[in-house]
């Protein structure tokens, strides 16, 4: 491991940021459907788990070298 030391395999900050806020919204989403929500928990669920997790992965902000 080489380099600025926040980066880790190519991932960064942006990275570790955006994992957490998919695991927010999933965990967020299980709790409105818990609740009995129809309408929010399937948004935060897909927005966690088809998009800001997806990104969090494919965004890449380290040097590559």
């Amino acid at each position: 491991m080489s380099g600025s030391g926040d980066d880790f395999f190519g991932y960064g900050l942006l990275n570790l940021g955006l994992f957490v806020a998919g695991l927010l919204l999933v965990v967020l989403g299980y709790v409105f459907l818990d609740r009995g929500s129809v309408t929010a928990a399937p948004i935060l669920l897909v927005l966690g788990y088809a998009v800001v997790l997806p990104m969090a992965i494919l965004i890449r902000t380290g040097e590559q070298s």
